[in-house]
């Protein structure tokens, strides 16, 4: 039986002999999670709404799903990890029923090494050289080869640039028209093409490999085990200039040394298949001719497009007597008078008062 912690008031008129019970029904906080989940919600869709890369049916798309939380329906934001699941696959699947998904960038399909299967080679050694690959090591020999293949394409080109220029200077010190010029260079160009093929072929190794080549005296003279072959006479039309052949064999002769004291660290270090023999002077002289010979009509055509410098020569006027004494008022065609004296010092100062007592006359 239920009795009243309080009595009744005096001059009630409950009828009911029952008390009165009232329930407060409070309504239910959410939890963390959904407020965490609700304020994440709101932050990412309001930025999508303000998106300008966005078209107005997508905007309008956007804000009716937004209404749409809104209605009696509608379904809360879970606050579950399963219920988080459902919703990300019912999200995924939506996109892909409106195409989102077609026309991705896809990645870069996988190569697939056949060699790293292949029975002919050294498992241990190929994935070294992997390695090293892809740390971007080499071997020492490969450094010095590049070294040397740097140092001969130097040379080589500042050969024929040098060659070049000199052999363009001399065909047209000859005098003639530019035509003729041209003409006689490309007479020798010709010359030199027969001359090249009249050439006996390349010495052949009798015995052994490239060792025996790699081998070989470093001032460019082989050892026994080549063929040696006298070859035949320049023809008479090959253009040589050996004044110059002379002025530059102190500067060929010790680039051709440093050439081959690489090449003899280089083939040290490399193996067998790889080395290279030296370098000749005279095998670079004529390798040189044979190519700078069909350039030499184009290097005068360019010489006589390009304006010539102003030399003293063509000013009129020499050396600094000569303008030294334009000012004293003779000219550098008029008549230059020498003043001698028997004095044994004679300097610059005797040479002012002269030249000032000239100016007085």
């Amino acid at each position: 039986m239920l009795a009243d912690a309080h009595k009744p008031l005096k001059g009630s008129r409950s009828t009911d002999p029952r008390p009165a019970i009232e329930i407060k029904v409070g309504r239910r906080k959410p939890s963390p999670g959904q407020r965490l989940a609700d304020a994440r919600d709101r932050s990412s869709t309001y930025p999508l709404t303000k998106d300008v890369s966005l078209s107005e049916k997508e905007r309008a798309q956007i804000k009716q799903e937004l209404k749409d939380r809104f209605l009696p329906g509608a379904r809360p934001m879970p606050a579950t990890l399963q219920g988080l699941a459902s919703l990300a696959n019912e999200k995924i699947e939506d996109a892909i029923s409106r195409g989102q998904f077609k026309n991705l960038p896809r990645g870069k399909p996988l190569e697939r090494d056949y060699n790293a299967s292949s029975p002919f080679l050294n498992t241990t050694e190929y994935f070294m050289n992997k390695i090293i690959q892809k740390q971007d090591i080499v071997p020492p020999w490969i450094e010095k080869q590049q070294e040397l293949t740097r140092a001969a394409a130097v040379f080589r080109g500042r050969l024929r640039n040098d060659w070049k220029r000199h052999a363009a200077r001399v065909i047209s010190s000859k005098g003639g028209s530019l035509h003729e010029q041209i003409q006689r260079a490309e007479d020798y160009a010709t010359a030199e093409r027969r001359h090249v093929s009249s050439q006996p072929p390349a010495p052949r190794l009798v015995r052994g490999s490239v060792e025996s080549l790699a081998t070989s005296d470093p001032d460019g003279s082989n050892n026994s085990e080549l063929l040696h072959a006298s070859p035949p006479p320049l023809s008479p039309t090959v253009f040589r200039d050996p004044t110059w052949e002379r002025t530059e064999n102190a500067y060929h002769a010790l680039a051709i040394q440093t050439l081959n004291n690489l090449t003899r660290t280089y083939n040290l270090l490399a193996p067998t298949l790889a080395k290279k023999p030296y370098f000749s002077l005279d095998r670079e002289l004529s390798s040189c001719f044979a190519d700078v010979a069909p350039q030499l009509a184009d290097e005068i055509r360019e010489r006589a497009k390009s304006p010539g410098k102003l030399t003293a020569h063509n000013k009129g006027i020499g050396g600094a007597v000569e303008r030294f004494s334009a000012f004293s008022g003779g000219g550098a065609r008029g008549t230059v008078k020498v003043y001698e004296r028997s004095s044994p010092h004679y300097g610059f100062k005797e040479l002012v008062r002269d030249w000032w007592k000239g100016r007085g006359r």
